[in-house]
Parts: structure tokens; C-alpha cells; sequence
């Protein structure tokens, strides 16, 4: 495989896409790097390259997009939290929410990998089909799953944790 000639056809259209799907340039230029580098890491097998590299392109552009779209949900989470109490949160507050997380985290861990997915994923807004996708089954049995997951986390909270 030759990488350079494979760059030097196909870098310009790509990275011309990108800039087009991303709204910018600099952003284009990193995702169309990291492209080219994952050609080199993982050669695709019988597909087309050009098609390949494009698809990649793509889905690198979503997930930085989901990466930038939870770090702006939890500057604003912590907006709020720094408007609620002030530039300096109550200590004890603080203490409190940093105990309900390793609540919440210590019943997550033993949930099964699944059922983390799908609560996980519930959480941050995916639909019954992205999620079907990511664990592997109908979209149909996503709504069943989900109930059987909450039921399960439930029942790994300490009892203080659940009761009002």
C-alpha cells in the first residue's frame, strides 16, 4: 500500500468534505489526519479507500461532536451548580454530591456491560434504535431492556439511597 500516493489523491477531497460537514477548517484538518493515521493503522479489507476514508471522516466528526455536546452539557451543569451556591459551594454540599456519585458509580459497576450501556446511553438522550445497535439486539426489546436494567441498578443502591 502506498500511503503517500493514496494521501496525495485522496487528502484534498476529503479534507474539502470536512471542512464542509464540520464548519471548520482546523477541526477538518485534525479529523483528516487522524484518518489517513488509522488507514495506516487498520488497512481496510476489500472495500473501497475512498469510501472508506470518507466514512471514517464521518464518524470522527460525530463523536467529537458528542464529546463537544457533553463537555458543553457539563459546563453548563456546573454553571449552574457554581450559580446556585455561589462562586464558593458549600462544602458539605460539595461532599454530599461527590457521595451520591460513588453511590451511583458502585451500583453501575455491577450492573452487566449492557445494562450499563443502556442506562448509560438512555441518560444521555440515544434513541431506542442507537442504542439497539450499540448493545446488539431489535430496537423493539430496548424498552424491556432498559426497565429490567433501572430494576437491577435500583436494587444495587443501599436502601438510604432509594427510599425518599
Amino acid at each position: 500500500m502506498d500511503v503517500e500516493a493514496i494521501f496525495e489523491a485522496e487528502h484534498d477531497g476529503l479534507y474539502r468534505y470536512l471542512v464542509r460537514l464540520t464548519g471548520d477548517a482546523d477541526l477538518a484538518a485534525d479529523i483528516a489526519q487522524e484518518c489517513f493515521i488509522r488507514l495506516v493503522e487498520r488497512r481496510p479489507r476489500d472495500q473501497q479507500l475512498r469510501g472508506w476514508l470518507f466514512r471514517v471522516g464521518t464518524n470522527l466528526v460525530r463523536d467529537d461532536s458528542r464529546v463537544r455536546r457533553r463537555r458543553v452539557e457539563l459546563l453548563d451543569e456546573a454553571a449552574d451548580v457554581m450559580e446556585w451556591y455561589g462562586t464558593t459551594p458549600d462544602p458539605e454540599r460539595v461532599l454530599e454530591i461527590a457521595e451520591t456519585r460513588r453511590v451511583v458509580h458502585g451500583a453501575l459497576a455491577q450492573l452487566s456491560s449492557r445494562d450499563r450501556t443502556l442506562l448509560l446511553m438512555r441518560q444521555a438522550g440515544f434513541s431506542h434504535r442507537e442504542m439497539a445497535e450499540a448493545v446488539g439486539t431489535t430496537t423493539k426489546s430496548v424498552g424491556s431492556m432498559i426497565a429490567r436494567a433501572l430494576r437491577k441498578f435500583a436494587q444495587n443502591l443501599p436502601r438510604s439511597e432509594v427510599e425518599p
